[in-house]
């Protein structure tokens, strides 16, 4: 809309100039060379009529041959005049005759999903009402946005989100909920609007300034989610998790029966496909005890979900079996880290600090680094500086947290920790999510996206929770007898329906079965690994012991 309206001062300044011009050309060459004084008006009107191509009145022909080269040019002139005038005034007006119009409402809605408005977290939020079969509606206001969503084929309409207007025909009052994804400012304003329709609806507010929450609440918002703060808790959230697994049990019953974590690689033949569908304890014969969903610990893992390229899964096996897991997940399994190691964190902005006070709520030891000295900060420098990055025991820290704003910066330092430190795990934030592919080849062991950590999390505020346990409720791996499953199969005893455990090996005379199907039947004096929280193993004991 700038351009056009750059493109039209300019074609008039062009008109105007070449008219005057013209004119004064015109008037002062029938007066020395025609011998035919005549008014400045009557010159103006033999040049319209020239550009206008309709006629050159009374003043036709003229006997000089000055005059007549002047003519020429204003014809000349005129042609290019009109042929400008095309892509200024007549295609504009064509292409907006012809312009797919984005709609102001939508009807037949009820039991959905408004977002105000598009934002790059959106596209996650939207995968997730998809899958769970959700609608919604997008209210963008900038028309070109919308327009472009439109054609794109998402669920979209041109408004003002702060409208009570837009929000009523909308069907707010029919809504599962309202989330707010504009400015801080415009935020509040949107859900003052859909208060003024309803008291009910469930608003949800997404904040850049998480100091200006209180006042979302106090205009009627029930959930306010920080971006970086959610960033930084699921960066945390993988230390963290490594910290509850008791592995102790595992590797005392056997040396070469390890847990390992396996991120999946885009290449894989597993991407795309759900767990049911991959086969993977089929193919390989490990098992698996759950996995990272973009931050989030799954466990067990539901049979539904879909694994993609952001997907690390946590296995256990014998050697050959995690062997055949590489292959095909086109990954090389590494040992989780556990034990009260050191975490080093770079970056101590918002999503940084939201790491350290997680670790600290963990009790795990950690050392922050940032350009800027500053309360938290260990070491003042630049994270792209090897030297500094020695000084904080990079070559013996368990895991790197990379909380830098700057996705490049964070390349270049996943590159330089990688060369520095071949074992240590990376774990690194992404701005954008285009730059997640591009960080994985640089080094980093798991990466995660500002825009789709803060997606998934407004979604699962009011979409149906999965029957799945986080580690943060305490999982780990128990080695138990289970009298009353003797007999028989894991199908037939129904154990993770009426308990919550998986059963991911069997010690029968001193070997470990792994690999355990639903048809598998307990024996007399077998022992069983179960992972699950502590609260599902004490159900488990109470249920399958004498």
């Amino acid at each position: 809309m700038a351009e056009q309206s750059r493109l039209v001062r300019y074609y008039i300044i062009a008109l105007m100039g070449a008219l005057a011009v013209f004119t004064l050309a015109y008037n002062y060459g029938m007066t020395t060379f025609e011998n035919q004084p005549q008014p400045l008006l009557n010159s103006m009107e033999v040049v319209i009529q020239t550009f206008t191509t309709v006629g050159y009145g009374e003043d036709a022909p003229w006997t000089s041959p000055i005059m007549n080269v002047l003519v020429m040019g204003m014809q000349t002139a005129g042609i290019l005049l009109i042929f400008a005038a095309l892509p200024v005034f007549v295609i504009p007006l064509v292409e907006e005759a012809l312009a797919t119009t984005p709609p102001t409402t939508i009807e037949d809605l009820h039991d959905h999903v408004i977002v105000c408005t598009y934002t790059s977290r959106s596209d996650t939020l939207i995968a997730e009402l998809t899958d769970q079969d959700v609608d919604y509606v997008l209210v963008e206001p900038d028309r070109e946005t919308a327009t472009t969503l439109h054609e794109q084929g998402y669920s979209v309409v041109h408004g003002n989100p702060e409208s009570p207007e837009t929000l009523q025909d909308l069907h707010l009052d029919t809504a599962v909920a309202l989330v707010a994804d504009s400015s801080d400012e415009v935020n509040v304003s949107i859900a003052l609007a859909a208060q003024e329709i309803t008291g009910d609806i469930h608003t949800i507010s997404i904040v850049e300034d998480s100091s200006l929450a209180d006042y979302h609440r106090f205009a009627g918002v029930a959930r306010v989610f920080s971006p970086y703060q959610l960033l930084g808790q699921r960066l945390a959230n993988k230390v963290t998790s490594a910290e509850l697994l008791n592995l102790n049990d595992i590797i005392e019953l056997a040396d070469d029966f390890d847990i390992v974590e396996v991120p999946i690689q885009n290449q894989s033949p597993l991407v795309g496909k759900t767990l049911s569908e991959s086969r993977i304890g089929e193919q390989t014969g490990v098992a698996l005890l759950g996995a990272w969903f973009d931050g989030e610990f799954t466990s067990p893992i539901p049979p539904k979900a879909v694994v993609d390229e952001h997907t690390k899964l946590l296995a256990v096996g014998r050697g050959p079996q995690l062997e055949k897991l590489k292959q095909i997940t086109h990954s090389s399994p590494r040992q989780p880290v556990h034990g009260h190691g050191s975490v080093v964190v770079a970056g101590l902005g918002d999503v940084g600090m939201a790491v350290t006070d997680a670790l600290s709520d963990a009790e795990i030891s950690w050392t922050a680094l940032d350009i800027e000295d500053k309360p938290g900060v260990d070491i003042t420098c630049d994270a792209t500086n090897p030297e500094a990055l020695r000084n904080a025991n990079i070559e013996t820290a368990n895991t790197v947290i990379l909380a830098l704003p700057d996705d490049t910066e964070t390349v270049f330092t996943t590159l330089l920790i990688r060369e520095l430190s071949p074992d240590v795990e990376i774990i690194a934030r992404a701005n954008e999510t285009e730059n997640i592919p591009k960080l994985y080849r640089a080094g980093a062991d798991y990466v995660l996206a500002l825009a789709t950590v803060s997606g998934r999390m407004v979604a699962a505020d009011f979409l149906p929770a999965e029957s799945a346990s986080s580690m943060s409720d305490q999982t780990q791996v128990v080695h138990t007898k289970a009298p009353k499953l003797t007999g028989q199969t894991l199908a037939e005893s129904k154990v993770r329906t009426r308990t919550g455990v998986t059963v991911i090996a069997v010690e029968r005379g001193g070997e470990i079965l792994t690999g355990i199907e639903p048809s598998f039947t307990v024996q007399a004096g077998d022992a069983v690994l179960i992972a699950g929280t502590d609260e599902e193993i004490e159900h488990f004991t109470e249920l399958m012991m004498d």
